[in-house]
């Protein structure tokens, strides 16, 4: 998935958080209303500026972030 299709980074808007192109929904916004458990649908129904594959480039974009960050053992 192209996710930096549905992604935007504007250090003018939310302090350049990651959000959805055109919103000031936020990637962590959206994940952490899924981790609560509301379903991707829900989500997008809760809020009307945001589609489906909006929330599901926010995931990959979140998965690629954590994919280059470095895992120190404890």
């Amino acid at each position: 998935m192209d996710y930096m299709a549905h992604i935007s980074i504007d250090y003018k808007k939310m302090l350049g958080k990651p959000c959805i192109k055109g919103t000031r929904i936020t990637v962590e916004q959206v994940l952490r209303r899924l981790s609560e458990g509301m379903s991707v649908e829900s989500l997008a129904e809760s809020l009307p500026s945001i589609t489906a594959k909006d929330i599901y480039a926010a995931i990959a974009y979140s998965a690629d972030m954590l994919k280059m960050e470095e895992s120190i053992a404890s």
